[in-house]
């Protein structure tokens, strides 16, 4: 059974599609391919089939040989790889097809020339967790909120087949009432919506929709649509939603389809205790999503990692917005980036920091992959530059970078601290104190708080170690400081004027034992019927 064989771009769907994930050869430090790998499990992953962390300097190698299947060539082939991290370097049959350097976003080459009957594919793999490269949550040494290290082919490796003149991409642009298509490589052809047919005219179309239906977290309503010209077809699909901050009986608020929304959300690290970086099946994304709703939340903050698209197709189809972070890179310093903020020494001018033009320069560049990646799913309603200051610099100038890439979205230039740049909105993070925040001039957002301990005999990842914010011995300790928190801390924040709160986190990660789930996910440490009465008296006021 091949892991991982569903279709894997929702928001651009053609009827080739084959799937190369499955054993690979796999080789570490020279090209001696002593063992095989699940594809697309990481190397340090029990469901790889290997399970170590290799040391930085070698090299990860894997190969496999494939055969088209009958029917399935058109004029063109391009391969196509989910992500890789760090730089990978791909070579088909001899044939080197180039090197694409950074771990979270996808990529691909058009192949054709370079295939023949039987086929071998290569992909040598070099991992760099230097700071250079945009690096999130993974250390050589983990502990506390660092964790194991991830290299190699994390994603789907896939292959299609398109014409000559092919549909390379696609920009939704929607109001509340209107949809702007723009398909990238073509000219002409026509855009299609139920019954509703416009024409692409330079590649672009527009279409007025009657008694449109808008897209909420409670009425996630998708419109399917396809592209058709002479040469290609393709199957997407859109929401009309919008997004603004306005000022609502004098205080600053962050609205959805032009009211109010307070977005009650969790942090979501993204990983999973057998497969780290990849659950098992895609139907994992669905099953956290599923049950966080059921809590009532109506937002996860994709913390400092970019997942898969059929994620965010998940959160689309589902209701759930989310909070997207960039995914940090630059030097990591304890007394500078944790210490001295969380007792109220915040650095106010960043220019100065994180100033090697080649850090700088990665940064910026895996933002604009993230921004053209995502930017068609209407679940993404906010984006994160910059966490706690790590990797942060020339903030300002970071701001109106990705507002140029996207003027649609929330922008939170610097959550947690390190202030003084602009942004949308007034953002904060608060461990091991009350909270107590004042609404000023932005809408205010409590990015990340809570973080309780609660172990789960049987499921944790070490029982030696026991890292979070406050530690509950029993679950109904646990769930009645959950409780407390919310009504005695939150909901007065809500009522003043609060737009959104990010509680630390969906699930235990490693050490942290901080989750409303096991790592495992075998546990739900807080159950509907305990939480759910809060969550809607939150999303009411």
């Amino acid at each position: 059974m091949i892991p991982w064989n569903e279709y894997p771009r929702p928001q651009l769907r053609r009827n080739s599609f084959f799937c190369l994930n499955g054993e690979w050869d796999f080789a570490v430090g020279d090209e001696v391919y002593d063992r095989t790998i699940q594809v697309p499990f990481c190397p340090e992953s029990a469901l790889s089939g290997i399970g170590e962390v290799f040391p930085a300097e070698k090299m990860r190698y894997y190969r496999r040989t494939f055969t088209l299947p009958d029917g399935f060539a058109n004029e063109r082939v391009l391969l196509h790889f989910g992500a890789v991290d760090t730089i990978a370097r791909v070579t088909l049959n001899g044939v080197f097809l180039g090197e694409h350097a950074g771990g979270y976003d996808a990529f691909y080459f058009d192949v054709t020339d370079a295939l023949r009957a039987e086929n071998l594919l290569e992909v040598a793999v070099e991992e760099r967790l230097d700071g250079v490269y945009p690096y999130g949550k993974q250390t050589r040494t983990p502990h506390g909120m660092w964790y194991t290290p991830v290299s190699g082919l994390w994603q789907t490796v896939w292959l299609e087949s398109v014409p000559c003149e092919y549909i390379c991409g696609i920009k939704f642009d929607v109001t509340l009432d209107t949809v702007t298509v723009t398909a990238e490589g073509v000219s002409d052809g026509t855009f299609t919506v139920g019954d509703l047919v416009a024409p692409l005219q330079n590649g672009t179309a527009t279409l007025t929709i009657s008694h449109p239906r808008h897209w909420t977290p409670e009425t996630p309503h998708l419109y399917d649509c396809t592209i058709t010209t002479a040469t290609d077809h393709v199957e997407s699909y859109f929401a009309l939603r919008t997004l603004t901050t306005e000022t609502v009986n004098g205080v600053p608020r962050l609205c959805l389809n032009g009211k109010p929304y307070f977005f009650h959300g969790l942090l979501d690290q993204g990983y999973w205790q057998d497969g780290l970086f990849t659950p098992a099946t895609p139907a994992g994304y669905a099953a956290d999503i599923q049950k966080m709703k059921a809590l009532g939340f109506n937002m996860l903050r994709k913390h400092i990692k970019v997942e898969p698209a059929r994620f965010y197709y998940d959160c689309d189809r589902l209701g759930m917005a989310v909070f997207q972070d960039m995914v940090n890179n630059g030097d990591y310093r304890f007394l500078r980036d944790t210490a001295l903020p969380t007792v109220g020494f915040l650095r106010r001018n960043d220019r100065r920091l994180h100033r090697d033009p080649a850090t700088r320069e990665a940064f910026v560049r895996g933002m604009e992959r993230v921004v053209q990646q995502l930017q068609n799913h209407p679940c993404v309603v906010y984006w994160t530059i910059f966490n706690e200051g790590w990797g942060q610099f020339c903030g300002d100038e970071m701001y109106t970078r990705l507002k140029v890439l996207d003027g649609s979205r929330f922008v939170d230039t610097t959550s947690g601290w390190f202030l003084g740049a602009q942004t949308q909105v007034d953002s904060r993070h608060i461990y091991f104190r009350r909270l107590q925040l004042r609404v000023k001039d932005k809408p205010l957002v409590l990015s990340e708080f809570g973080g309780y301990s609660y172990q789960v005999a049987g499921h944790v990842y070490r029982t030696d170690k026991n890292y979070g914010y406050g530690k509950y011995n029993t679950r109904e300790d646990f769930v009645a400081a959950l409780r407390r928190l919310y009504t005695d801390e939150v909901l007065p924040l809500v009522r003043a004027g609060l737009s959104a709160a990010v509680y630390t986190q969906v699930s235990d990660v490693e050490e942290e034992t901080n989750g409303l789930m096991t790592y495992d996910r075998a546990v739900d440490k807080v159950l509907p019927t305990e939480f759910a009465d809060i969550s809607e008296q939150l999303t009411m006021e």
